[in-house]
């Protein structure tokens, strides 16, 4: 199967401020459990990305949110911090990151190039963040073709509140690749998609990568979960 996609780069809004207001809050989004997993990532360089607590201490993300858009530079972890379950002013937890791990696949190109398929990495903690405050979410790698996913992010427009697509189909995979019908504004690179089963806890099944038309359709591209993320979870805790 042959994907004729362009990708746009999804990261995010430059220069948003940490405090931001959002302009137009979805209190749905916090109706779905363990939403508190899910988390704002503020970068020193003035981008924000969205992460999600995989492990009391491990946070996943896109690979491209831990480069400038401006220079190429690989940020240094330490610049980045994580509110997780931030609502308004309030934050559940914030931690700072101790080391980054890139897919080993991953290779940062410019915005307009932008490189699929292997786009995660994971965040290492300063410290952990206890279990009875937030349950790290449950990850799966069964996303295919047809199914109905939900996303939830921080972005531009959402800087301080989650947004919830909640309805988003799985119109193609290809490898790693998820073609998604759902739409994303800057701010929700690594923004987990969650697969939501009645009488069960949300799992994770991709992370939100760019933006995309397909033909004059516009969609967002996903990297689905497989058995890398194992290691890359290893190699940063």
């Amino acid at each position: 199967m042959r994907l004729l996609i362009a990708a746009i780069a999804a990261c995010l809004a430059l220069g948003m401020p940490a405090g931001a207001a959002a302009s137009d809050a979805q209190p749905s989004a916090t109706s779905i459990e363990g939403w508190e997993a899910v988390g704002r990532l503020n970068i020193a360089n003035g981008n924000i990305c969205t992460g999600a607590l995989v492990a009391p201490d491990l946070v996943l993300t896109a690979a491209h949110c831990l480069f400038d858009p401006r220079t190429g530079a690989q940020v240094a972890p330490a610049s980045i911090w994580f509110e997780a379950g931030l609502s308004g002013r309030q934050a559940v937890a914030l931690r700072q990151v101790a080391k980054a791990v890139v897919h080993p696949q991953y290779r940062y190109r410019p915005a307009g190039a932008h490189q699929i398929g292997s786009d995660l990495a994971v965040l290492k903690l300063d410290r952990p963040i206890s279990r009875s405050r937030i349950q790290p979410l449950a990850m799966s790698q069964d996303a295919e073709r047809g199914d109905i996913l939900r996303v939830l992010s921080y972005t531009r427009r959402h800087a301080t509140r989650p947004g919830l697509e909640p309805s988003c189909s799985v119109l193609a995979r290809q490898s790693r690749t998820l073609v998604l019908s759902c739409l994303v504004d800057f701010g929700a690179s690594g923004a987990p998609v969650l697969e939501m089963r009645p009488g069960l806890p949300p799992r994770l099944v991709s992370v939100i990568s760019a933006k995309a038309a397909m033909g004059k359709r516009r969609v967002s591209i996903g990297t689905a979960l497989d058995a890398s993320l194992r290691e890359l979870m290893r190699r940063a805790g």
